[in-house]
């Protein structure tokens, strides 16, 4: 049976910052830039799943359950929001709220979610034009 990938690409505005909270302003200042202030950015989210093609369901998934599982654990989650106040792991003193760290965060929470035979394939988030950042599930 042929696999077939599906990729949806959504797209939110959120604030972040990159900073340890162990470490003093000026050594995170040398370290992260202006970074280390909030500052927002318009994200451009893209998760790709793979499974079997089943021509007789339209593909790989039902696209409106996975439209249904990023609004929740993206779009809804982070949209609008302070992403370091938005999970967790991003908290002062847990993960820095970058964009890879962002990929393996959204990886994660989708991955337990999807139907029998689907898996998670990639997960991109790109901060801009120029610099984005992509996981494919390995440890």
């Amino acid at each position: 049976m042929p696999i077939g990938y599906l990729t949806r690409v959504i797209e939110f505005t959120a604030t972040h910052r990159i900073r340890r909270a162990d470490w003093p302003r000026e050594r995170n200042a040398a370290e992260f830039g202006r970074a280390v202030d909030d500052h927002e950015h318009h994200y451009q989210c893209r998760v790709t799943v793979k499974g079997p093609f089943v021509p007789e369901v339209g593909g790989v998934m039902s696209l409106p359950a996975l439209d249904a599982m990023l609004a929740e654990e993206v779009s809804a989650r982070f949209g609008g929001h302070h992403i370091d106040a938005a999970a967790p792991q991003f908290a002062d003193g847990g993960w820095l709220s970058t964009g890879e760290a962002i990929a393996v965060y959204v990886c994660g929470k989708l991955a337990g979610r999807l139907p029998p035979g689907v898996a998670m394939h990639a997960v991109r988030i790109q901060e801009d034009a120029h610099l984005y950042s992509e996981y494919f599930g390995e440890s």
